[in-house]
C-alpha cells in the first residue's frame, strides 16, 4: 500500500492541513486502514477505492477511528489523483453520500481542487449541550458573538458552530480535551467549529478534534462546507457569495479555504483550496 503525504488548503508545505493520501486502496481491510491511519498520524488519511464504473468508493480514517467524510483529505486526494493522472473531475462515494471533486492546475504548476458536498443543514443546540460544551471550552458564554448564533450544522458530517466575539478569544483555546472528547463522543459531533468573523466575507476557524485524537485540526474542509450551509440556511450571508475562512495561523500552519455559497437552498456547498506534496 503506497501512502502519500500531502497538505490542503496550501500552496507551503509548511502552511494548511497534512493527509495521508492511498490512491489505490484495493483489498485493503478495515484494521490496516486504520493502522496505515494511526502509523501516518495525520488527522486523517484517505483511502480510494476504484470501482468498475469510474466512480470511487472513499473511507476516512483518523489515527483513533473512522470518520463519515474529510474535507481536507478529499481536496489533497483529488489533486495527489490530478497529479498522477490528470486534471478532471472524480465522482466519490463517501459514507455520507456523493461528492464530486474538480482538479485543476494553473500556469505555474500549482493544483487545486473544489468539492461539492452533500446537501448541508443545520439544528438547534440545546441550551444543556451548549453549557456543556462552554465548559468543557473553559469559554464564558458573554465571549460569543450573538450575532452568530450556536447551531450544530452538517455537510457530511456533524459540526457545532461556536462564534466568538473577539480574534482574542478564538486565539486563547486551552480546553478540556477529555470533557470534550466525551460530549463528542455522545453527540456523534466530528470537529467544533470556532469562528471569528473578520468581515463580511472573512472569517477565522479554529476546530478541536478530541474523536480524531489530536487537539487541533489545522484546516477543516467539511467544518466549513456545514459553515457556509449555516450561514445560507440562517439567512446570515446574501447567497451566491463566497467567503474566505483562514485557518491554521494559531498553529502554525496558516491554511485558506474558500467557501462558494449557492442560493438554491438544500445545494451542496462547494470548498476549495490548493494542495501540495509533503513526500
Amino acid at each position: 500500500m503506497e501512502i502519500l503525504r500531502w497538505a490542503a488548503f496550501s500552496a507551503d508545505p509548511a502552511g494548511g492541513n497534512p493527509a495521508g493520501v492511498v490512491l489505490d486502496a484495493t483489498g485493503v481491510d478495515d484494521a490496516a486502514m486504520l493502522a496505515a491511519a494511526a502509523e501516518v498520524g495525520y488527522s486523517e488519511t484517505a483511502f480510494l477505492l476504484p470501482r468498475p464504473d469510474g466512480d470511487f468508493d472513499v473511507r476516512y480514517f483518523s489515527p483513533v477511528d473512522e470518520v463519515p467524510f474529510c474535507g481536507h483529505a478529499t481536496i489533497a486526494t483529488a489533486v495527489a489523483y490530478a497529479r498522477r493522472h490528470g486534471t478532471g473531475t472524480l465522482r466519490l462515494r463517501t459514507q455520507a453520500g456523493p461528492v464530486e471533486v474538480t482538479t485543476s492546475v494553473d500556469g505555474g504548476g500549482s493544483y487545486s481542487a473544489t468539492l461539492v458536498s452533500v446537501p448541508p443543514r443545520s439544528v438547534g443546540l440545546a441550551a444543556d449541550d451548549l453549557a456543556e460544551l462552554l465548559s468543557a471550552l473553559r469559554w464564558p458564554a458573554g465571549d460569543l458573538d450573538p450575532a452568530l448564533p450556536p447551531r450544530v450544522a452538517y455537510a457530511g458530517a456533524w459540526h457545532p458552530i461556536i462564534a466568538a466575539a473577539t480574534r482574542e478569544r478564538l486565539a486563547d483555546l486551552d480546553y478540556d480535551f477529555a470533557a470534550l472528547a466525551d460530549l463528542m463522543a455522545r453527540k456523534d459531533w466530528t470537529t467544533v467549529d470556532l469562528v471569528w468573523r473578520e468581515s463580511a466575507g472573512v472569517f477565522h476557524a479554529r476546530n478541536p478534534f478530541p474523536p480524531g485524537g489530536i487537539v487541533e485540526d489545522p484546516a477543516t474542509g467539511a467544518a466549513a462546507a456545514a459553515f457556509g450551509g449555516y450561514l445560507r440556511e440562517l439567512g446570515l450571508i446574501d447567497p451566491p457569495a463566497t467567503v474566505t475562512v483562514q485557518q491554521g495561523d494559531d498553529l502554525g500552519r496558516p491554511g485558506t479555504i474558500t467557501v462558494t455559497i449557492p442560493a438554491e437552498p438544500g445545494s451542496g456547498i462547494g470548498v476549495s483550496g490548493t494542495a501540495v506534496a509533503l513526500d
